[in-house]
């Protein structure tokens, strides 16, 4: 029976758009949920929004709409961004649920009958973005010492949690167990800067808004919103207070890993754990605070328009090629910085020349020289032992950087297997063998070694980049290879390969991306310029009314696109086979080249109109079309159902 393993990300914040620091975090949680998985454990991943607090009433007041609107609609953009990432969530969880708001309010009750919380008066200095309080030792130069920005003095009455109650047995908890904060710099800080100076109680209410839970028998209170967002981690496994707890909660509880930012580990590592002890529960086993991802070297900016988004990196460079410089360029304990130019770089040197240009190579060569088809034929020579040394070793050397939140040095194990296969094509030579009819074996036996270290290496990245390396698996016949085989060599006695390889990755040039970033951040700066200004609101002309008959004559059903390539010669066309539920895909060519790519098609729910008379477009017949909703932006946007519907479903 597998063990089980519970993974987390903070939940992120609902006041906006998550920028592609943000989205760090997710694919990070989502590469090691993967791996573990692969590993043998039963995962359960969760992530979701923290929608309460301030900040968001503020933003709400400003934008004219109701709090509840407002994160309505930011939780959906953030769940959409988790989703085009490809990742592997078994949960998401929004606190404005009210199961959630239940069991906090039963909490903070609880907390409060125990002695745990009194009522009192606060006086200090306060950060909204941070929703933080700070003393007046606290401040640097006057301002938030976590993001900088300004704070102000706030005096009311409050409910405060003692906190000084539980601070040494916090602190034999980090003695006896070392490695329950990760990296050990995170832990010093706590240490030092926290528990030491002598940890103050915590104001755990506000009165000065209403946008959050309500405290029971007091409802000018609302719990304060980091008591409010940390018990989500128990809330989403079904933990009841009052000792009606979900199996799920029996079952996964305590976490595993907390993944989180290193801003918000204080939170995660006095806080939480203090709010775990009084509710008698198991603390969490890990938390690991990851650095930051910059730009440039600084911090992403929206008010400097430099801001780097997710789907815009994915509508350039696709979802796994993202995925991968995400992990590449993180440090373990350092910040790391992303560029579109570094960005281009990584995908042309790596992703481009080593990984695909290697796969290529390999399945053209076994189709060239041996019909498509090849197994070891047992010619084997001293350059070989090398390249099973590298090939059998590297696992063992992936999952102990894996295990120890080591992201970027695991997969530079696996790129490491990459470029020895490489290498060892320049060394053995295949074109050269294949000109002596003799050293037909000897050629097997060369193009099996390298499907065997491709196959091996690929499996571990399949963590990273699971969309392409399916790609892979398909190529050369195969499937992923349990971990637990990566250490041998020869598994697998005959590989066949497809008739020709896709690229996985084209190379890319650097002024031609250059050029369309440039373009897309002028388009989002007119757009927000024009937002800005009051305009008189364009009344497009109604077209005629139509009767429900005349409506009845079209056909839409629910189709899936099963495969999707660009149009001959026609920039902005894509050819699309789509599953309508019919014996075969029917094929629709569409106009939505500029905002798809290929690989983005594949596998989208779509609406499609059936009954459209079909029309020759650059010389292939289209067999329907694809709805669209059109932007002011005039971006087009393919519709697609909310949930999971069969192809061939009607929609009316």
């Amino acid at each position: 029976m597998a063990s089980e393993y519970y993974i987390t990300t903070a939940i992120a914040y609902a006041s906006g758009k998550p920028h592609i620091g943000n989205t760090y975090e997710i694919v990070l949680a989502d590469v090691l949920a993967r791996f573990r998985r692969k590993q043998g454990y039963d995962v359960f991943f969760q992530t979701g929004t923290d929608e309460h607090g301030e900040k968001n009433q503020l933003k709400a007041e400003a934008a004219g709409v109701s709090p509840q609107q407002l994160v309505d609609r930011n939780s959906a953009e953030i769940k959409r961004i988790w989703d085009l990432m490809d990742t592997s969530y078994d949960r998401f969880i929004r606190t404005t649920e009210p199961y959630h708001k239940e069991q906090v309010a039963k909490i903070f009750d609880k907390f409060l009958k125990s002695g745990d919380i009194y009522k009192g008066e606060y006086s200090g200095w306060y950060c909204t973005p941070c929703e933080s309080f700070w003393t007046e030792s606290q401040l640097v130069d006057g301002k938030c010492p976590d993001c900088g920005r300004e704070v102000k003095l706030a005096k009311e009455e409050a409910y405060f949690f003692r906190m000084s109650k539980y601070a040494d047995a916090l602190m034999k908890y980090y003695d006896e167990h070392p490695e329950f904060i990760v990296p050990v710099s995170r832990k010093k800080e706590m240490v030092n800067n926290f528990l030491k100076p002598g940890l103050q109680d915590l104001c755990v209410s506000r009165t000065t808004f209403d946008w959050g839970i309500k405290v029971k028998n007091d409802p000018r209170h609302v719990v304060y919103v980091w008591l409010d967002a940390l018990t989500n981690y128990i809330t989403g496994l079904g933990y009841d207070a009052d000792g009606k707890s979900d199996e799920k909660f029996e079952k996964y509880w305590p976490a595993d890993v907390h993944i989180v930012g290193k801003d918000i580990v204080r939170f995660h590592t006095i806080y939480w754990p203090i709010f775990l002890m009084a509710l008698g529960l198991p603390l969490p086993k890990q938390v690991f605070g990851h650095a930051w991802l910059l730009q440039d070297g600084g911090k992403m900016s929206k008010s400097k328009g430099n801001v780097m988004y997710a789907d815009d990196m994915v509508d350039i460079y696709g979802v796994d090629a993202v995925r991968y410089c995400l992990m590449s360029m993180m440090p373990f304990d350092n910040d790391g910085v992303i560029g579109w130019d570094q960005v281009t770089e990584l995908i042309n040197n790596e992703l481009a020349n080593v990984f695909g240009n290697l796969v290529n190579r390999t399945v053209a060569m076994i189709n060239k020289y041996f019909g498509g088809k090849v197994s070891d034929a047992g010619v084997a020579e001293e350059v070989d032992d090398d390249l099973k040394e590298v090939v059998t070793s590297a696992y063992a050397k992936f999952e102990k950087d894996m295990e120890a939140f080591r992201v970027a040095d695991a997969l530079g194990e696996i790129v490491s297997v990459y470029r020895r296969a490489n290498k060892y094509i320049d060394e053995t030579a295949p074109w050269t063998l294949a000109k002596d009819g003799s050293k037909a074996d000897r050629l097997r036996t060369v193009l099996y070694n390298l499907c065997e270290s491709i196959v091996t290496a690929t499996s571990m990245l399949e963590c990273f980049m699971p969309g392409k390396c399916a790609k892979v698996f398909e190529e050369l016949g195969t499937s992923p290879r349990e971990f637990s085989s990566l250490g041998e060599f020869g598994v697998q006695s005959e590989y066949k390969v497809v008739e020709k390889a896709e690229i996985l990755f084209a190379r890319l040039d650097a002024n031609e991306i250059n050029d369309r970033v440039e373009r897309m951040f002028d388009e989002r700066a007119k757009a927000a310029e024009k937002a800005q200004k009051p305009q008189q609101v364009e009344q497009k002309q109604a077209k005629d009314e139509i009767s429900i008959d005349d409506f009845a004559k079209i056909e839409l059903k629910v189709g899936k696109v099963v495969a999707c390539e660009k149009a001959p010669k026609a920039d902005k066309l894509l050819c699309s086979k789509i599953d309508v539920g019919e014996d075969k895909p029917r094929t629709v060519v569409s106009g939505i080249a500029a905002y798809y790519s290929p690989e983005q098609m594949v596998g989208k729910s779509v609406i499609v109109v059936t009954n459209l008379k079909p029309v020759k477009l650059r010389g292939i017949l289209s067999e329907g079309m694809i709805l669209c909703a059109e932007g002011e932006d005039g971006k087009l946007s393919v519709v697609s159902p909310e949930t999971l519907i069969a192809p061939g479903e009607e929609v009316r």
